[in-house]
């Protein structure tokens, strides 16, 4: 009988608990720490009990204690601090009225969004240390045998906390690679899978790159993955998943470079499972740019496609899933397909364009999905 396992990108709601602490720790106002732990560690045992219950087999600890998934190493490495650019999206500008009513949006919270002004160093691993101690024990409790835990790689910390200090964007990548290294190998030696958060190697395009030519920026996208196989050098690529996303945001994303220019940097990470975008209104098609160069796919890569799209509260049917699931079996086979999402449902603290009860809903219709194509 044909086993699609169920996963997905790693980031799900938090509790307003959870982003009420969270907050008050990036405001530096005044919160009990054994409170904060206490929090964090009831709040992952709910986030993998609720995968559980939706049917999800590979799970995360939803990212719970961080931020985001990128600006979070301001906390746990030395050497950032003021304020930094941000870049708008260029799909966006294209589009004045609807930017500025996403900006007219007060529910949207705000973040620091800092520049590396020094020596990248880490703090130590305590943090770290605390989110896998939560992450196992909750594993345990629920009885989940396989986890793992998102870290950002080189190329999206470089995009969000932009360079200020070092000569060239290049010598920055390579003290990232170098500082995140360590954090890298803490998360595969507690026996969970790492995954890296990669949306530079397409979203920057649009972002920090847009005078390059496709061409020219996927040369720079080549050596974000340098840097990154240059951290994972000393870890099995068995134990790696990387994650490529265009940006987790409901726009026109008509800037987007297409999956096709990019599809021999991704293959070549350092990583066995490759995560990435094929069900929502811009990338849902791209799925027959790994069948047109299946051949091109590494025998060891095992594909991990979005079969939920994660920035809209529609419920996919399972039997829709069903068929995206299908695809890729039909091009690697079974044994190298494993269903998950788009992107993050809960990319950063106290924001997430899915209702939280319809984020395992759609979770729940990944494995429902997953289970059609095992009964066919």
């Amino acid at each position: 009988m044909t086993t699609i396992r169920t996963t997905h990108v790693g980031s799900l709601p938090r509790s307003q608990e959870v982003v009420d602490f969270i907050f008050a720790r990036e405001r530096g106002t005044p919160y009990d720490p054994a409170a904060f732990d206490a929090a964090m560690a009831s709040a992952v045992s709910e986030t993998v009990r609720r995968q559980v219950a939706a049917g999800v087999d590979i799970v995360s600890d939803g990212e719970t204690s961080k931020i985001s998934y990128a600006t979070y190493v301001k906390d746990r490495y030395t050497g950032f601090g003021g304020d930094g650019v941000r870049n708008t999206p260029a799909d966006l500008k294209l589009f004045p009225g609807y930017m500025s009513r996403l900006s007219k949006d007060d529910r949207n919270p705000r973040y620091a969004h800092p520049k590396c002004i020094g020596e990248v160093r880490s703090r130590g691993q305590e943090e770290l240390k605390k989110d896998i101690a939560n992450l196992r024990a909750a594993m345990a409790e629920h009885g989940v045998e396989r986890g793992f835990m998102n870290a950002a790689s080189p190329g999206v910390i470089s995009l969000f906390l932009q360079n200020d200090y070092y000569k060239t964007r290049e010598a920055y990548l390579a003290a990232l690679a170098d500082a995140m290294k360590e954090e890298y190998e803490t998360i595969v030696a507690s026996g969970l899978d790492l995954q890296l958060d990669c949306p530079d190697l397409a979203v920057s395009r649009h972002m920090m790159f847009p005078d390059l030519t496709d061409a020219e920026f996927v040369t720079v996208a080549r050596t974000h993955i340098e840097a990154l196989n240059h951290a994972l050098a000393d870890i099995p690529p068995e134990r790696v998943r990387v994650h490529i996303c265009w940006g987790n945001y409901e726009g026109p994303h008509v800037c987007d470079i297409p999956m096709a220019k990019m599809f021999d940097t991704l293959m070549a990470a350092r990583a066995r499972y490759v995560l990435f975008e094929t069900s929502n209104p811009r990338h849902g098609h791209e799925w027959t740019v790994f069948r047109d160069r299946a051949r091109d796919i590494p025998d060891d890569k095992v594909l991990i496609p979005g079969v939920v799209d994660t920035t809209t509260n529609f419920v996919e049917h399972p039997e829709l899933v069903a068929q995206r699931i299908e695809r890729f079996v039909d091009i690697v086979g079974a044994d190298r397909v494993i269903a998950g999402s788009d992107c993050g449902f809960g990319t950063f603290a106290g924001y997430g364009a899915v209702d939280p009860e319809i984020a395992y809903a759609k979770l729940a219709a990944m494995a429902e999905g997953a289970g059609l194509v095992r009964a066919r």
